[in-house]
């Protein structure tokens, strides 16, 4: 019985933190971290400030767990983006990898076109953390964790192509994400429709990748 009852409330807290994520994504994403009370989030989710404090610290300790969870989806995002494209080409050390680059970049933007929101969270959280250094190198953390394991994907990917970086991994991603946000915040300034394919910004990948990489070295 011990165990059993053990296992419920297991079950009872993984189903509460479940529900305050999913209510704090919604509600920050209409209002900024900064302007949602704690309160609105636990309407949503339908619970008391009791339940809040004794799953999360703050709303910051809040975002870094969705942001853990966001990050794991896209990373799954690139991997299967990587391996559809990889799955059905064999590239030759010779050849352009101007169109496999591209349809990789194709399909992984596609998803990316419309994440404006979490765009406009994520720079928030990271102007935010500058601001508090309690909170800082736990965002810091995030953000690397995340970068590196990108950079993981995608030397895999080059070496299942015969190619290398020029650069390392982590300056690789550094340049690829700056590519990304600068192409989605000109469109978000401009006030303009994201492109429905995504490419805002795809295209330009291979040509950047381009000058990243060469043959790998025996």
């Amino acid at each position: 019985m011990t165990e059993e009852r053990g296992a419920t409330m297991t079950r009872r807290r993984a189903d509460t933190r479940r529900r305050l994520i999913d209510a704090a994504y919604e509600a920050f994403s209409e209002r900024g971290i900064r302007e949602t009370p704690v309160e609105l989030i636990c309407e949503r989710a339908g619970f008391t400030r009791g339940a809040f404090y004794s799953n999360f610290s703050s709303k910051e300790d809040l975002f870094l767990a969705l942001f853990q969870e966001e990050t794991e989806v896209r990373l799954r995002r690139f991997r299967d983006a990587t391996e559809s494209v990889l799955g059905e080409v064999v590239v030759r050390a010779d050849e352009d990898l101007s169109p496999t680059l591209g349809r990789i970049a194709d399909l992984f933007m596609v998803a990316l076109s419309a994440d404006k929101n979490w765009y406009l969270l994520c720079a928030e959280f990271r102007t935010q953390g500058l601001r508090q250094p309690e909170i800082r190198d736990r965002i810091a953390a995030a953000f690397r964790y995340f970068h590196a394991e990108l950079g993981k994907v995608l030397v895999g990917a080059l070496d299942r192509m015969g190619r290398e970086l020029t650069i390392s991994p982590d300056d690789a991603v550094l340049v690829l994400i700056a590519l990304y946000e600068q192409g989605l915040q000109n469109y978000l300034l401009d006030g303009s429709e994201l492109p429905a394919d995504g490419r805002f910004v795809s295209e330009l990948i291979p040509k950047v990748m381009a000058s990243l990489i060469v043959p790998a070295r025996g």
